[in-house]
């Protein structure tokens, strides 16, 4: 599913008005019906229940006012509380504004905060709101009035009672995610023709709530056209990209990974990213490991082998390891680099080194990635293509800045550093993103919590070398594997709850997350356009 920022969507709007000659009234009334659908999904008894729409003067209002209608014609007792003179109401609004009345749904104009207090008495007995004040075009911090309102809704939703958003909760940045200093935070939201960054992106996912994407009539061709090169993960996306395997697959032509990990008190890395990789499909994996270990990491491993590396007693990869693990690179489909790899001196050599002369493609982790920072241009002599999978705070070591900042510019700092360095970019996090060298970008929902222990990005790591081994090119590859990952990590939240399970359990779980996805592949929308997903 394409995510759009503010702009691409004003654009996509108003192509789809003037060049394809739907008017702007019927994308309106499509959007106000199929919001009110999801309101009632969400909240069924409205018959007979009061509720209040709370309705700028713009667009975002307009749309509040055929939800009002569409409520009250399902027998709820609606009233429209304008935040507006209505004169000021103008264009597509007003023509909506215009249906209530003779209708009998009561329009309050409520202009300024004196009105307001008058009126919090009538709206604090209602028993739903609708926010259909603020829109997609915020860019500015709200304050006055608009605070007064939003401070409100917020202290409504708090004691009790649900609120409901139009397209975007009000005071929330369309691109970003965060609020511009206030944002109503709702229980559910009903966005028009795509979901965009700040819904997704946290903490904007925290304040939108339940999330569904309501088609109101744009042309697939318009918002192909626009590319705008953002995309949400879905299930049928991911689907789409599957290769069901030949009935006469074997573990010679399903890949052999190559695994390059582990020190003393870190084998538990190595081993679960050798495991992860066959729970992800791959035929064969060889384990080198610094020769002081082998007699650890061989008991914790029963299918993969494993290749002692190093002299006699070493306890870290150093540079008497690189020819053995080059050599051994030979039918090897991919590399797995760094979990639990250790920081020396020595190793990071290695690492720059392997970076340079491996003749196949390289997932970088951990320890792996550390021994980058700093010297990230060894990236840029990389024979075949890289797949990097860092956390904020490496993240941060890469790009030379703080987690902090990198928490705050996710997309930013993955996209810029996966066009300048040539590789692709998993970071991590809740919203994982992936970038693409390319300039595209990928963001995925799947995870919770409960993958907040040691061990998690290990098997991640596996299971994207365990997908390139297959023959999935690396971008793809990191795809599929973030979103398997995580998925396999809800299966587990919703059978044991959203805390206590295990990196091991999460890689245990990854062949029932990826068989669900071959299930469903037969029918997948693989041109990612579909409509009507929800996300929670």
């Amino acid at each position: 599913m394409i995510l759009v920022n503010a702009a691409e969507m004003q654009q996509m709007d108003k192509t789809t008005i003037e060049a394809f000659g739907i008017p702007g009234r019927v994308l309106m009334e499509n959007a106000g019906r199929g919001a009110t659908r999801w309101l009632m999904e969400n909240f069924p008894d409205v018959a007979g229940r009061r509720i209040g729409v709370l309705a700028g003067r713009g667009n975002n209002g307009g749309d509040g006012f055929v939800i009002a209608r569409y409520l009250f014609r399902q027998g709820a007792q609606v009233t429209v509380y304008l935040l507006s003179d209505r004169d000021r109401v103008a264009g597509d609004a007003a023509a909506n504004l215009a249906l209530l009345e003779p209708l009998g749904v009561p329009v309050i104009c409520v202009p300024d905060a004196e009105v307001f207090a008058e009126q919090q008495k009538a709206m604090a007995h209602e028993s739903l709101l609708v926010d259909a004040i603020l829109g997609t075009g915020l860019n500015s911090d709200v304050s006055g009035f608009f605070r007064t309102v939003i401070e409100f809704v917020n202290a409504f939703r708090a004691s009790g009672r649900p609120v409901f958003a139009v397209d975007i909760p009000s005071g929330l940045h369309t691109d970003t995610g965060k609020p511009c200093g206030i944002c109503v935070t709702a229980d559910a939201t009903a966005t028009f023709a795509f979901a965009k960054t700040g819904h997704l992106l946290f903490p904007g996912a925290a304040y939108t709530g339940a999330l569904r994407v309501i088609d109101i009539g744009i042309p697939n061709h318009i918002a192909a056209e626009a590319d705008p090169g953002k995309w949400l993960l879905t299930p049928s996306l991911v689907a789409g990209y599957l290769t069901p395997r030949s009935a006469t697959a074997h573990k010679g032509n399903t890949g052999h990974l190559l695994v390059a990990a582990g020190t003393p008190g870190k084998t538990g890395a190595a081993a679960m990213t050798a495991m992860s990789a066959m729970r992800a499909g791959a035929g064969l994996v060889t384990l080198a490991v610094p020769e002081s270990i082998n007699a650890i990491v061989e008991p914790m491993v029963l299918e993969p082998m494993t290749l002692p590396v190093g002299e006699k007693g070493a306890t870290f990869i150093d540079n008497t390891c690189v020819d053995a693990i080059l050599s051994e690179t030979a039918g090897k489909s991919c590399m797995a680099l760094g979990p639990g790899i250790g920081t020396a001196d020595a190793t990071r050599q290695v690492v720059h080194r392997l970076i340079k002369e491996s003749d196949i493609p390289l997932v970088i982790d951990a320890d792996g990635l550390s021994c980058i920072a700093g010297d990230c241009d060894v990236l840029k002599g990389a024979k075949r293509p890289v797949v990097l999978t860092p956390h904020p705070g490496e993240m941060a070591r890469l790009a030379g800045t703080t987690a902090a900042d990198v928490q705050e510019n996710r997309l930013k700092h993955a996209s810029e550093f996966a066009e300048r360095y040539n590789v692709h970019v998993v970071l991590k996090g809740a919203g994982t993103v992936i970038a693409h060298p390319d300039g595209r970008i990928f963001l995925n929902r799947t995870g919770n919590p409960g993958m907040a222990a040691g061990g998690m990005g290990d098997v991640l790591t596996g299971v994207i070398a365990g997908l390139v081994c297959q023959g999935y090119p690396c971008g793809r590859a990191a795809r599929i594997g973030t979103y398997v990952h995580g998925a396999a990590a809800d299966i587990l939240s919703r059978r044991l709850g959203r805390q206590g399970f295990l990196a091991a359990d999460v890689m245990a779980a990854v062949p029932e997350a990826l068989n669900r996805l071959f299930e469903t592949s037969s029918h997948a929308h693989a041109d990612g356009f579909p409509h009507t997903d929800i996300f929670c």
